[in-house]
């Protein structure tokens, strides 16, 4: 038995018990066996992220045009205005599904023929690096697996959870105030099932090996369909054991673990991400334990910066980068080969909670009130005290930086412009969610249609529309697009913004992020500043914040060279500029 073999063998016993472990692993090889060989690394790039990774977060029909299936159109919209800008493309779940915009998934193993088929996404994979979701927690209520389960027959009667009456649920954590528990009618009558998010999506069972050879097994099949990253949706969630807070239990972890291990098996370029909208402390736990053989961390490769984006936007609310400073400069970088997937905004909202514990409730309740006063919504969850406590706020980006009943157009584009050069300066891969790059509005029509606080982040773009309107350079859509094309462009060029580059976070002022980034096998430094108030600022930069000054730096991004004068450069920045200066 090779090292790995036993890892696994280890990580089963500690799911299932050592007798149970020995039935399941000749199951589990086999499976293995089936799919070696048959998912090739691309030949075209290193499967580890560097500086030239970017990744744009959309939905697979986020495109239309008339007589063409949405995702040939996502293709045709990257590879005509943003080549040479993203790398890669996650495309959020793209299978047949009844609710929640595509996390409540009917069947894992087919694309919704409403968006294409696997010809499609193959095309996506052949030029970018594609993710895919990979919503392990929960199946639709409509899937072939819980109809099966109603009507009671094997093995789907194992596949979810029908927790006992007396079972102590007191201490479970709820990512939404919606019952715990859904009652449906089986062939042997009333059952109550865990369901987590929603009566529509029902927890499956990982405590029945079934379930988890069953779900490696579609694992593997999106590695075989081309994708080089995997998002493991709602993961902190996965294990139940009455009693706990059925939150980042041992058990999930050691998940986690054995499909980080199968995958370095099978396919060692496929690369693992988790999704924890959690607490930082709790968020980074994902990353597990360094590995002995030097190769990072034994869980993820990838996990969503989640603090992020409440900091920033309290930054640039307040005018004050101190919070966010401070945070940044205490971010213990992990192993090497695993790093941050950085963002401001996606599908899901903004979440507060990551930031609890660096943002006070007095702050945290700012940031709500924020987002009601400029048309969005906050949604709520349940504590493991009874309580309930603001999840995310519900709004566009753009509309929560701006109040849309009082629009200064210099002003609100620079302030949101802002946030994006924020979330590409740091260490890290990161992702832009399709509609930061055009500043997108609330669409209230699409919160009056469905009913749902998210939707008002989710609108799907006419593609001739949305081109006519990034082709105006004047107007907002165009102004913005144009703008982070540019910083994404020259953000590529620069080895200083390698994920495992060094960063180190300066403190010159209040008003200012002031991070240096630095090659990891050295190099030339690159020095971002970026306002985050609405006054211009004045800025001193020495050899101390910029090693190598001598004579002059240049702004990479506007190509104005700054000279010096008695070994120190003068700069100034707009209300909310920024800069990248290296020598």
């Amino acid at each position: 038995m090779n090292d790995t073999s036993a890892h696994i063998k280890r990580l089963l016993i500690f799911l299932y018990g050592e007798e149970e472990a020995e039935r399941v692993l000749p199951e589990l090889k086999a499976l293995m066996d089936s799919y070696r060989g048959k998912i090739p690394a691309p030949s075209r790039r290193e499967y580890l992220p560097d500086e030239r990774d970017a990744i744009l977060i959309t939905y697979g029909d986020q495109f239309r045009a008339p007589g063409e299936p949405p995702l040939r159109t996502l293709r045709g919209f990257l590879d005509t205005h943003l080549e040479g800008c993203v790398s890669g493309v996650h495309i959020l779940p793209c299978f047949p599904y009844t609710s929640d915009d595509g996390f409540s998934v009917v069947d894992y193993r087919r694309v919704d023929p409403v968006l294409g088929d696997w010809d499609d996404i193959a095309a996506l994979g052949e030029r970018y690096r594609l993710m895919l979701d990979f919503v392990a927690n929960h199946i639709s209520r409509r899937s072939d697996w819980f109809a099966s389960f109603l009507r009671g027959e094997a093995p789907y009667t194992d596949y979810f959870i029908t927790p006992p009456e007396d079972a102590d649920l007191s201490r479970v954590v709820r990512p939404r105030t919606l019952p715990l528990l859904t009652k449906v009618e089986t062939a042997q009558g009333e059952r109550s099932v865990w369901t987590t998010f929603s009566a529509d999506q029902i927890d499956l069972n990982y405590a029945a090996p079934r379930v988890l050879l069953e779900m490696t097994g579609i694992l593997l099949h999106y590695a075989f369909r081309g994708a080089e990253i995997i998002r493991l949706d709602a993961i902190a969630y996965l294990w139940k054991t009455p009693g706990t807070s059925c939150i980042h239990l041992p058990k999930t972890h050691a998940v986690v673990r054995f499909w980080r291990a199968v995958l370095d098996d099978v396919a060692p370029h496929v690369l693992l991400i988790t999704e924890t909208n959690v607490p930082h402390a709790e968020n980074v736990s994902y990353f597990g334990e360094a590995r002995e053989d030097g190769r990072g961390t034994d869980e993820a490769q990838m996990v969503y910066n989640f603090s992020l984006a409440p900091l920033t936007l309290h930054a640039l609310l307040t005018g004050d980068a101190t919070v966010l400073s401070t945070w940044a400069s205490e971010l213990s970088p992990p192993a090497r080969g695993a790093t941050f997937f950085n963002f401001i905004a996606s599908h899901d909202g903004i979440g507060v909670t990551p930031a609890r514990g660096i943002l006070s409730d007095e702050q945290v309740r700012r940031l709500a009130e924020r987002a009601l006063a400029h048309g969005g919504h906050v949604s709520y969850k349940t504590n493991a005290d009874g309580s309930i406590s603001p999840y995310e706020l519900n709004i566009t980006l753009y509309d929560f930086l701006n109040d849309p009943a009082k629009p200064e157009p210099g002003t609100d584009a620079a302030r949101f412009i802002a946030s994006q050069a924020i979330l590409l300066s740091l260490a890290g891969v990161p992702g832009i969610y399709v509609h930061s790059l055009f500043g997108s509005r609330n669409c209230h029509e699409c919160f009056a249609e469905t009913g749902r606080a998210r939707s008002l982040n989710r609108k799907k773009f006419d593609r001739s529309g949305l081109e006519e309107a990034i082709a105006d350079p004047a107007g907002r859509p165009g102004r913005i697009f144009n703008e982070l094309r540019r910083l994404l462009r020259v953000r590529r060029e620069e080895q200083a913004f390698h994920p495992e580059g060094e960063q180190k976070v300066l403190d010159i002022g209040e008003g200012l992020f002031a991070l240096l980034r630095t090659p990891p096998e050295g190099g030339r430094p690159v020095l971002c500043l970026q306002n985050v108030t609405v006054s211009p600022m004045h800025v001193t930069i020495g050899a101390g914040h910029l090693p190598g000054l001598d004579g002059s730096c240049r702004d990479l991004l506007t190509n104005e060279e700054y000279r010096t004068e008695r070994g120190v450069a003068e700069v100034v920045l707009n209300p909310y500029g920024t800069c990248w200066l290296t020598t």
